[in-house]
């Protein structure tokens, strides 16, 4: 499975994870599972250190090995004030309020990810996509070269003739509504990057659209093609093509003609969604009609790793997220 995979190479890696809501009881067990399992080299849970005590003795939770950072009483909190201020201070922030949004507990995991204190942060079982991403975006930044942070899911196929192995980057399908041509662009090459990161495979990429080739005309047509060009003339190897109807992408036989042309129709193995409606009502159609495992959404284009939860997650669904986000760590 895909989710075991992750977890063998995230135990290669033994890197550093951050878990910003220790106060929820499910990102404790998950933080023992992870340090049992030996998945992290450390496992951070940030919050009231009272509180996450008592969480974890009323729920016969072990914290040996767990660390517990309470940000006010932190011994880095001027380092982390200092920083903040640095990055917030054109925005004319002041340095008391600096101090007062620092020790807040997701921004606080994401500065021990800029600052190095840990190499990825997992979050969002009590707060909201919008409040995660904000953190990343102000503290940890999106990756050189990229302005625009979007989202992949990894879908596991039970028919392995499907992508990799039974495996498929479905992206955009949580981040980004109604993408331009050079947020599209943007989303395509980051999960090319995701494709490689997580299926070890080189990406086939699909833009996708109700048009194969010039078969209908529309402005979302155009924005397809004005993305194609910015892609290619970012990253001339990569393989992408379209605009190509799902089939055409995924079907050899139709492939051939719909886009006798194309090197990459039927044989996609990224599909590129043309905007967030199409990518969400997509992997939800697949993931229930076809049986599919559903991993993600992964969080891709940052510049170091960091991955949004479900609020209604489960504890193997932080195990599984935490193990994903630190096989994104360098």
């Amino acid at each position: 499975m895909f989710s075991r995979r992750m977890r063998d190479i995230a135990k290669k890696k033994y890197r550093r994870l951050v878990l910003p809501e220790g106060s929820d009881i499910r990102i404790l067990k998950a933080a023992r599972i992870l340090v049992d399992e030996k998945i992290t080299s450390s496992t951070t849970v940030i919050g009231k250190t009272k509180e996450i005590k008592q969480l974890s003795e009323e729920n016969d939770i072990s914290l040996t090995g767990i660390q517990i950072v309470d940000p006010p009483k932190s011994e880095s909190l001027e380092e982390f004030k200092a920083e903040y201020y640095e990055l917030r201070k054109h925005k004319g922030i002041s340095k008391e309020k600096a101090e007062g949004e620092i020790i807040t507990n997701l921004n606080w995991g994401a500065m021990m990810v800029r600052k190095g204190y840990a190499d990825a942060m997992v979050a969002g079982a009590e707060n909201p996509t919008g409040k995660v991403l904000v953190a990343a975006f102000k503290i940890i930044k999106t990756s050189p070269g990229t302005k625009y942070a979007s989202s992949c899911f990894v879908m596991d196929f039970q028919d392995k003739k499907w992508g990799v192995d039974g495996n498929m980057i479905f992206s955009d399908c949580a981040i980004i509504p109604d993408p331009s041509s050079e947020q599209l662009a943007e989303i395509a090459v980051s999960a090319a990057v995701s494709c490689r990161r997580f299926l070890n495979a080189e990406p086939i990429v699909a833009l996708l659209s109700f048009s194969t080739k010039g078969s209908a005309r529309h402005p979302s047509i155009d924005k397809i093609k004005r993305a194609l060009s910015i892609i290619k003339e970012r990253d001339p190897a990569l393989k992408v093509d379209g605009e190509l109807q799902a089939d055409a992408a995924l079907i050899p036989f139709i492939a051939r003609q719909k886009a006798p042309g194309s090197k990459i129709a039927g044989k996609a193995n990224v599909l590129i969604f043309p905007d967030l409606e199409a990518g969400n009502i997509g992997y939800k159609l697949v993931q229930r009609f076809a049986n599919a495992e559903a991993y993600g959404p992964f969080l891709q284009g940052f510049a170091k790793p960091v991955s949004d939860l479900s609020r209604g997650c489960s504890v193997e669904d932080v195990v599984n997220t935490a193990a994903v986000t630190l096989v994104q760590t360098e």
